[in-house]
């Protein structure tokens, strides 16, 4: 969590590809890809999707590690939040 958005990714064999996270800020959510960075579904406002996308960039090798761990059933490392 960082900047008042929610980040999350739910493990398991049966979550679906692409691999991707779930973002939530207030009353809104959304699904990201994290290899391409589209918006697959849903709406976050232009700021908070432009903060989501660049710490997607930064952290995009971590993000790739944690989806392998989740699709094995195991449990995801914390990634470093944006200060």
């Amino acid at each position: 969590m960082f900047f008042g958005i929610i980040i999350r990714m739910y493990f398991g064999p049966k979550e679906h590809n692409p691999p991707h996270i779930h973002v939530y800020y207030q009353n809104f959510s959304c699904t990201i890809d994290i290899n391409t960075c589209e918006l697959l579904e849903g709406y976050l406002p232009t700021k908070q999707l432009r903060i989501v996308l660049g710490w997607i960039e930064i952290h995009k090798d971590s993000l790739a590690a944690n989806w392998s761990l989740c699709q094995n059933g195991e449990n995801p490392f914390s990634i470093e939040p944006l200060k």
